[in-house]
């Protein structure tokens, strides 16, 4: 049977068009650069900011959870695909470069609008 048609041969008809909330949203990188944000509206009437390009990183330091603003050098590694790496795009898991030393982000800086990350020992 092919795909798309009934037993019969007949083809089946979509009931309707997708809504504006079922779309799907551009592809979202954050690069290596100065800080840009942007902000869509959502279902509600809220406002979703998302990072398109960020240059510092919010580190965790000592165990009292005091955070530190820390300019990022260089995108080092990304476990989840090497080549985004190359073109210094930064995502969860990321390993970027700081003065203070290596920094893995945390969260998910497209989801957010900032980069967080721990210091790597």
């Amino acid at each position: 049977m092919k795909l798309g048609k009934k037993v019969t041969g007949g083809r089946y008809i979509k009931g309707r068009k997708k809504k504006k909330y079922e779309m799907t949203g551009q592809k979202k990188t954050v690069k290596l650069g100065e800080v840009k944000r942007k902000s869509i509206r959502t279902t509600g009437g809220n406002k979703k900011t998302f990072l398109l390009r960020g240059n510092v990183v919010n580190v965790q330091v000592g165990d009292k959870g005091k955070r530190q603003k820390l300019a990022i050098k260089n995108v080092l590694e990304t476990p989840s695909n090497r080549f985004l790496a190359r073109q210094n795009i930064i995502t969860k898991g990321t390993i970027v470069e700081t003065e203070a030393g290596k920094v893995k982000v945390t969260n998910r800086p497209t989801q957010e609008g900032n980069i967080n990350g721990v210091l790597l020992k």
